[in-house]
């Protein structure tokens, strides 16, 4: 568990992740218990991270916000760092099993383009968001599943990841349209058709779904890649990649006849989600 004084910490953590993460949290309860409390810090701080954009009025303050937290993980964070439960979980985490400060970094900066309303140019530019985002979640708990040691998993992390993100942002397309911001490649939209505009109206367009179907493609491939490399995962880090088992259901879900992309809620029952993360195919 934690050090002393730090229960707190990763109590505020693990209700975090619960709450606003479940298929990590549920994807965790397969680790080890001992392991538990550092994922959750490690995810609570991603959440963190990842609602920034939600939780302010300008995206001048989300920057400065993002800055506080690569302060505090470069230790230049002024005032007391250790009175933020998330950052002193995080920090007792990074010191137990010699994370990366810098990935981390790198993720706070990946996070940047969320504040804006910016396009994502291509497919490149969109996995690699993922990459430096997603794909590095599932390398460092993967380096904490296994005590802090190298565990060989940077490639398939890598596929699982950006799998994993694609996903999401499908599952989120409606949200996100409405608040004028899209992830879907331009490239990808104007090889259909779609114009930023017609899908932040709400009109969508004729070739919205195509181009759509084209992201879970994708999407499949690399999960694809992350069954080629499975042999390459100890099996100490599996808990790192068991929210993957949630990847086809979600995609499978988005394929019913009666999907809308600008309306459809993609989510599962609770007791599907634990069962597929039961099973834990992916």
């Amino acid at each position: 568990m934690a050090e002393n004084g730090g229960d707190f910490a990763f109590t505020h953590c693990e209700s975090l992740v619960r709450e606003g993460d479940p298929d990590r949290y549920w994807a965790s309860l397969f680790a080890p218990p001992d392991k538990r409390p550092h994922l959750h810090a490690l995810y609570a701080f991603n959440f963190e991270i990842a609602r920034v954009r939600d939780s302010v009025r300008e995206a001048m303050l989300g920057e400065i916000r993002l800055q506080w937290w690569r302060d505090a993980l470069q230790g230049e964070s002024r005032g007391d760092v250790r009175a933020n439960p998330v950052a002193a979980a995080l920090d007792d985490t990074i010191v137990k099993f010699r994370l990366p400060r810098h990935a981390l970094v790198t993720l706070i900066d990946a996070r940047i383009f969320d504040l804006y309303d910016d396009p994502m140019p291509s497919l490149n530019d969109l996995e690699g968001y993922g990459g430096e985002t997603s794909s590095s979640l599932i390398q460092l708990a993967s380096i904490i599943l296994t005590d802090g040691s190298d565990p060989g998993t940077a490639d398939a992390a890598g596929h699982a990841g950006v799998a994993y993100a694609i996903t999401g942002l499908l599952r989120a397309f409606p949200w996100h349209a409405r608040q004028g911001q899209l992830f879907v490649p331009e490239e990808v939209l104007a090889r259909h058709g779609v114009v930023r505009e017609d899908v932040v109206s709400g009109r969508g367009g004729p070739g919205l779904n195509s181009a759509l179907a084209d992201m879970r493609a994708v999407a499949r491939r690399h999960l694809a890649q992350v069954r080629t490399l499975r042999r390459t995962i100890p099996a100490a880090a599996l808990p790192a990649f068991r929210h993957l088992a949630l990847v086809e259901p979600y995609l499978k879900a988005m394929e019913r006849k009666d999907y809308d992309p600008l309306h459809s809620q993609i989510d599962l029952p609770q007791w599907r989600r634990i069962l597929a993360l039961w099973r834990g195919t992916f």
